[in-house]
């Protein structure tokens, strides 16, 4: 139950997740640091890349989300068992956006003229993408543990 209890949580964690700021970000400090989200992110990427965005969009919202609705299905006996892998992929590809989000920050402070501070909505966003594989993996061993015991 406890399990169960936890992926559900993750479906409102993840909304506040999206909304809440990853990073703040300006050309040089004197100028003052705009705060970056999820949200805003996409919403910047939209109006520039379309296609960009559609595949950020993907990753960073609906495979995570799916994910978890999908392992809350299973948890409540609502989806066949035989889809895990499918949900085992969508975790995978969720954990991607956080690679990439980690590898523009390192690239944007290395180029030394922006300034990039990473925010509270950075490590949340990490912990619900993180907790949702680890969440995935503990359903996968008590499934096994159930066959095991017959």
């Amino acid at each position: 139950m406890f399990l169960r209890l936890l992926t559900l949580s993750l479906l409102i964690l993840y909304p506040v997740a999206w909304f809440a700021p990853l990073m703040r970000a300006g050309l040089l400090p004197v100028f003052g640091l705009s705060e970056i989200s999820v949200i805003t992110g996409l919403q910047s990427l939209w109006g520039s890349d379309a296609v960009l965005a559609l595949i950020v969009t993907f990753f960073a919202i609906f495979a995570p989300y799916l994910k978890t609705i999908g392992l809350a299905l299973v948890q409540w006996n609502l989806l066949d068992a035989r889809l895990k892998p499918v949900l085992h992929v969508l975790g995978k590809l969720a954990m991607a956006d956080v690679f990439l989000i980690a590898l523009y920050i390192t690239l944007a402070k290395g180029i030394g003229l922006a300034t990039i501070e990473t925010a509270w909505g950075l490590y949340l966003f990490t912990g619900c993408i993180l907790a949702s594989l680890g969440l995935g993996m503990a359903n996968t061993a008590q499934a096994f543990r159930k066959d095991i015991s017959g």
